[in-house]
């Protein structure tokens, strides 16, 4: 029998889906060489900034027993006015790719005869392609990037649908799901589950979930006990927390602009350490002029030292927000010569490599997960301001579950009403205040974080069960 093993990876083409699917390659790696790992890349060219990431670890990763394979480039789905939710149209646009992910592993299969494969990881939109791995006979896992109470929501929902009797959006009483401590109201509730096509687009996904092998999640147990525990039942497949895993070096090491990431770095550096309040609302996150206004005024009343990473909303709903060219046209007259001497404001960063730096003292966050682990990692406290996606259910579980963050809002979201300009600054004092307790509260987790990826720690245990499974 065959020492050397083959997996393959196929994700949703978002940054925060495909850099933590890339991170799980390596870590599997280095806990064991006798993998190898070709990961399937969907390619839609409206996301520039994904592929400008795809060409450069594919670039780094050639001597590390992990390749990147580019399927063949299908038309991107139109948007037909807001019709149908981007996820519906990108995990339709998925589906159409099973064909060429069959002839991918069908090649691979035949030209790689001295290894056995071991397994198909897919992420949490890419369902369809259990069809591909059962017609091939090859075991399929999912990898989930998101924290266990959502993966939790997921898995409910199948029975939830059996209870509702009216639609998620109409709902005026809170829901309980197992995953979490407390009930849920609607308004944490995705954006996407609060419409129909999105709602059955969830279900589809979730109910495929259960005919997986098995279920990698990026979180630890120290942060998540009461939800992983709730999904330890006979039907769930079973869980492996492998978390947290990080991109250590984030957009430093592939972002074409250079001089952008050294200029803040430099910046960084002149100022006082846990002093600066950090705000970047994620690779897909972007506010109205009007809300980015009322953000200026806040930081100027709230008077501290800040870091803005500001970026303008998308043209096209499928494409992700870019730089401002001018950002004197969007800030308030003046914002930037009053505050020239404690704030930068800038467009995308290496957010990482911010948060592990010692000037940073606070984090305004959309709350996407990569961005919550990244921050709880470096022990930086989190104000939540979730746009997109989950967000909304991350935040609730941040403030209410875990009480490891602030509230500025948990229910934000697209069409919300504006977060006023005093709810800011009282959010932004609140988080830079170094005698809160959240802050103390991260610098436990965070030391728990490292502490899980050990030898003998939670995470590392999971991952060698994990491997055993594969190789068994």
């Amino acid at each position: 029998m065959s020492s050397k093993f083959e997996l393959v990876f196929i994700t949703y083409p978002a940054m925060g889906h495909i850099v933590a699917m890339v991170e799980f390659a390596h870590h599997l790696i280095n806990h064991d060489p006798r993998f190898s790992i070709t990961i399937l890349i969907i390619t839609m060219p409206e996301r520039m900034l994904v592929n400008t990431y795809i060409q450069s670890r594919a670039a780094t990763s050639a001597s590390t027993n992990i390749r990147f394979v580019h399927l063949p480039t299908l038309e991107t789905p139109t948007p037909d006015h807001g019709s149908q939710t981007p996820l519906c149209l990108v995990s339709s646009f998925i589906e159409k790719h099973k064909p060429h992910v069959k002839q991918a592993l069908t090649n691979l299969m035949a030209t790689e005869l001295d290894r056995r494969f071991v397994g198909l990881f897919i992420d949490m939109f890419c369902t369809s392609m259990v069809d591909v791995a059962n017609e091939l006979d090859i075991p399929c896992y999912l990898y989930f990037p998101s924290p266990t109470t959502f993966l939790g929501f997921m898995l409910h929902l199948p029975i939830l649908d059996t209870q509702l009797t009216t639609e998620l959006a109409e709902l005026d009483t809170e829901l309980v799901i197992p995953s979490f401590v407390n009930s849920i109201p609607p308004s944490v509730l995705p954006s996407i589950a609060l419409k129909k096509d999105g709602y059955y687009c969830f279900l589809y996904h979730a109910r495929r979930y259960l005919e997986t092998k098995g279920i990698i999640i990026n979180t630890f147990s120290e942060l998540e006990p009461y939800a992983l525990n709730s999904l330890s039942t006979s039907q769930v497949p079973p869980i492996y927390p492998i978390g947290p895993i990080l991109d250590p070096v984030g957009p430093a090491r592939w972002h074409p602009d250079q001089a952008h990431h050294e200029r803040i770095m430099k910046w960084l550096d002149d100022q006082p350490p846990s002093t600066v309040v950090f705000l970047c609302f994620g690779s897909i996150g972007s506010l109205s002029g009007s809300q980015v206004r009322e953000i200026a005024f806040g930081l100027e009343q709230a008077g501290v030292r800040f870091l803005w990473a500001l970026r303008e909303p998308p043209k096209n709903p499928l494409a992700l927000p870019d730089n401002f060219t001018n950002l004197e046209e969007v800030l308030p007259n003046g914002f930037l010569e009053r505050t020239i001497e404690i704030g930068l404001v800038c467009g995308f960063v290496s957010q990482v490599s911010i948060l592990s730096h010692k000037a940073i003292g606070g984090f305004i966050s959309h709350c996407g997960w990569n961005s919550i682990l990244e921050s709880l990692w470096h022990g930086v406290p989190i104000a939540t301001w979730p746009i997109h996606a989950e967000q909304q259910m991350n935040a609730f579980e941040l403030v209410k579950e875990l009480e490891l963050a602030i509230e500025i809002r948990l229910d934000y979201r697209e069409g919300s009403d504006l977060v006023m300009a005093n709810e800011i600054e009282r959010g932004i004092k609140s988080l830079m205040d170094c005698n809160n307790e959240v802050r103390t509260k991260v610098k436990e987790i965070s030391m728990k974080s490292r502490m899980s990826m050990m030898e003998n720690g939670s995470s590392y245990a999971s991952m060698r069960a994990l491997i055993q499974e594969l190789v068994c």
